[in-house]
């Protein structure tokens, strides 16, 4: 999946300009209750600003004085920071994640910086919980299984021989480790001790089955 297919479009996402006084971002932020919004110059993306770099910009600029004037007199290109908090909208959507450490919301952008939309880290949690099937019930089966070729396909084998309706299915330690654990959703039946044992028999380490 890609960035453009979980962002929200230019319409649907909170700016502001460069030009736009610190207050009014400010108000902005609190009334949406939101930490961050791009900063655009036209439809350019120039940078980030939040609630935490108007207060440090108030501390570290405003000296002598008065806060509500630096406030009102203060563009936010002057406070705008993080100019390479962005990501290409032909990103595929993992490489969001990394970037979700300092804001919550991270703009989208052509090849010429020009602003596409947001993504925010409520959509990855949600395509996450998709990938999971999070909001699917069934049986979630966590199992090892030791780095040698075939392996998928062997359990591709296993899953179409007993008939296994598939929620979801994820593989974790992409390292050096001679095991990689496993785990699979699939559908409540009545077959589930004997596929498990099935999957043990055939190297599978068996970790833990529960009903989610």
């Amino acid at each position: 999946m890609f960035v453009k297919g979980i962002m929200k479009p230019v319409h649907q996402s909170f700016t502001a300009d460069v030009n736009t006084s610190l207050k009014d971002v400010l108000e902005l932020l609190e009334q949406k209750d939101i930490e961050a919004v791009p900063v655009l110059e036209g439809n350019l993306f120039k940078g980030m600003i939040s609630k935490e770099m108007i207060y440090e910009s108030c501390y570290k600029k405003a000296g002598g004085q008065d806060t509500g004037t630096f406030l009102e007199e203060t563009p936010a290109g002057e406070a705008a920071g993080y100019e390479d908090f962005c990501i290409t909208n032909e990103e595929v959507f993992e490489r969001t994640l990394p970037m979700f450490k300092g804001f919550a919301v991270l703009a989208v952008v052509d090849d010429h910086r020009v602003f596409q939309g947001l993504v925010t880290r409520y959509d990855v949690i949600e395509q996450f919980e998709s990938a999971f099937g999070v909001k699917k019930q069934g049986i979630r089966i966590a199992f090892t299984s030791e780095e040698s070729e075939g392996r998928i396909e062997r359990l591709g084998d296993i899953i179409k021989n007993y008939h296994e309706n598939v929620i979801s299915l994820a593989t974790f330690d992409e390292t050096d480790k001679l095991a990689r654990r496993i785990v699979l959703k699939i559908e409540e039946n009545d077959n589930i001790e004997a596929f498990t044992k099935k999957l043990e028999k055939s190297g599978f380490r068996i970790l833990s089955v529960k009903h989610v």
